[in-house]
């Protein structure tokens, strides 16, 4: 789930957000985010889903499976 935690820091940091404030977000803890971030724990579904939404990318984007 490296890709994964790759596309959501680039994600977060060119949006200019910090981890507490998309945590704030997406309804999860900031401790969540820094996990994800650094391929500690992988997303429940729900979770990429909720991303995905905020960032107006799809999911399969942020799982690697394609590039846009």
């Amino acid at each position: 789930m490296k890709i994964f935690a790759e596309r959501l820091k680039m994600l977060r940091t060119e949006k200019g957000l910090n981890r507490e404030t998309l945590a704030k977000e997406i309804g999860v803890s900031p401790s969540i985010i820094r996990y994800w971030e650094d391929s500690t724990k992988i997303p429940k579904a729900d979770a990429v889903i909720s991303i995905a939404k905020f960032f107006n990318v799809k999911s399969d984007y942020l799982l690697g499976l394609s590039d846009y």
